[in-house]
């Protein structure tokens, strides 16, 4: 197998902490070599610099308020992330942050908070635009009122990822008009009820990324278990067997993209 990059993971998260060096070793020997961490909310930023420090070169850090962490206080935890953005972005040489996010709509659980999600947003939206970085964007459930938001932002700049992709092939030619946007795809491409299966090949190969979302979202054969970097490689798999190649060709241009998105190498 190729090199590979996981655009998603949350190897940060306390799950990882007991073995997090096996973890990347396993990852390695399999040739997922580099990482893009998805930031949570205030409170899972330090864990995750941590992580990037000891590991700086392969895990590459991002900031950013998910759609279903936003408490009452919300407000001053944007404020606070834009002033890490500025802080970064006013240094010379490699910015600390690769990317906005993850940040989104999610309305799986309830649709009450919907206002504040898009006021989330949007303002990270437009951190993406002023700062000139990817936007990682998280949709469950909610991917009409997605549109809805994005159609603001047609014609600009901008740029992300859909992250964690499973829709059906009408979801996949909306999300396709925005020329920006890369999919995500992760374990949910081996699960037998998966839409991908329709939609992935309606996605040019030059706007397709592979991911994780570890722990979470584990590829059949290993559903049940601690999601980690190392089990991408049924997921490039997956993909092959829809775009009718090898893993090593998906692994290949996924890589290709991902730096592309990302400004890493």
């Amino acid at each position: 197998m190729r090199r590979l990059i996981d655009t998603h993971s949350h190897i940060f998260l306390e799950e990882f902490v007991p073995d997090l060096p096996d973890v990347l070793t396993r990852a390695g020997d399999v040739g997922v070599d580099t990482f893009v961490m998805p930031n949570i909310n205030m409170a899972s930023l330090p864990d995750l610099l941590r992580v990037r420090e000891a590991y700086e070169g392969c895990c590459h850090a991002t900031v950013g308020l998910h759609p279903t962490d936003l408490t009452d206080g919300y407000e001053a935890e944007l404020d606070e992330m834009e002033r890490l953005l500025e802080e970064d972005q006013a240094t010379e040489g490699p910015h600390l942050f690769k990317a906005i996010g993850e940040t989104g709509l999610d309305l799986y659980w309830e649709r009450d908070g919907l206002e504040r999600q898009v006021i989330s947003l949007v303002r990270q939206v437009e951190w993406a635009l002023r700062f000139d970085l990817p936007v990682i964007i998280h949709s469950r459930a909610a991917s009409v009122e997605l549109v809805e938001v994005l159609e603001g932002f047609r014609g600009s700049a901008l740029k992300g990822v859909f992250h964690c992709f499973s829709g059906d092939a009408e979801e996949a030619r909306r999300l396709l008009e925005f020329e920006g946007f890369m999919f995500g795809i992760g374990g949910v491409v081996t699960y037998r009820n998966s839409r991908l299966p329709e939609s992935l090949p309606l996605i040019p190969r030059d706007r397709v990324v592979t991911e994780t979302d570890c722990p979470y979202l584990p590829p059949v054969p290993y559903r049940g278990r601690r999601n980690e970097p190392a089990f991408m490689v049924k997921t490039a798999e997956a993909i092959a067997g829809l775009w009718g190649c090898t893993a090593d060709e998906v692994a290949e241009r996924t890589v290709d993209n991902a730096c592309l998105l990302f400004g890493i190498q």
